[in-house]
């Protein structure tokens, strides 16, 4: 009887490098970061959860959605409107977060604590899923439990067209004409704000122990 070939590698040998693998392709938050970057323009912070940089092409007004949710007849319909949980966040021109403070003294607002943040230079928002049409359904249909408090896109922006001339801005900021009035804006929110404090039953003597109105 002749003996048996030996095996080329004996059973529990490991291969000395991986096998080969097909390609994986970019992975959803990478598909997302290109859309934010190289499509819209908008610049991204590094590292994850995806974060878009505020104070550049856009500020924020983070405001109860409820709030927001009157104020949007105050937008153009391409102004960009993003919801997280109860909360949502309103793009505004770029320069808006450091004029809400006397905006809000000039409309009265000022005295009040509002449920009212605002996100500008140097700020970070989180970034909401692009649309599918955008990056394909792997992107914008995450696992359900990814959802809970996951930020959504309202109204997204559009690829291609000027976001600084759909935003909220005062007359002065860098000359933009036909922008939606800011001031108008702001109004509506703080008022809608203080509305929602009162009918949960904050009244003017818990006004203190309230957490401030919050601008970075």
């Amino acid at each position: 009887m002749s003996p048996a070939s030996p095996e080329p590698f004996p059973a529990s040998s490991a291969l000395p490098f991986p096998r080969p693998r097909r390609p994986l392709g970019p992975a959803p938050g990478a598909a997302a970061r290109h859309w934010y970057e190289d499509v819209l323009g908008w610049a991204t912070a590094p590292g994850a959860p995806l974060r878009l940089v505020t104070g550049m092409r856009f500020d924020v007004l983070d405001v109860p959605a409820e709030a927001g949710a009157v104020a949007l007849r105050h937008l153009a319909p391409a102004s960009p409107v993003a919801l997280v949980g109860g909360r949502m966040r309103l793009l505004v021109a770029a320069g808006s977060a450091e004029e809400l403070p006397g905006l809000l003294d000039w409309l009265e607002w000022g005295a009040l604590t509002l449920d009212l943040r605002a996100l500008g230079a140097g700020g970070l928002t989180q970034a909401p899923a692009p649309p599918v049409r955008a990056v394909g359904a792997a992107v914008q249909r995450p696992d359900a439990g990814a959802l809970q408090g996951a930020a959504v896109w309202l109204r997204p922006p559009e690829p291609g067209r000027d976001v600084e001339a759909v935003l909220p801005a005062l007359p002065s900021f860098g000359g933009v004409t036909g922008a939606p009035d800011l001031v108008r804006l702001v109004d509506t929110v703080a008022a809608q704000c203080h509305r929602v404090r009162l009918r949960r039953g904050a009244g003017p003597r818990s006004r203190g122990r309230d957490q401030p109105l919050a601008f970075s």
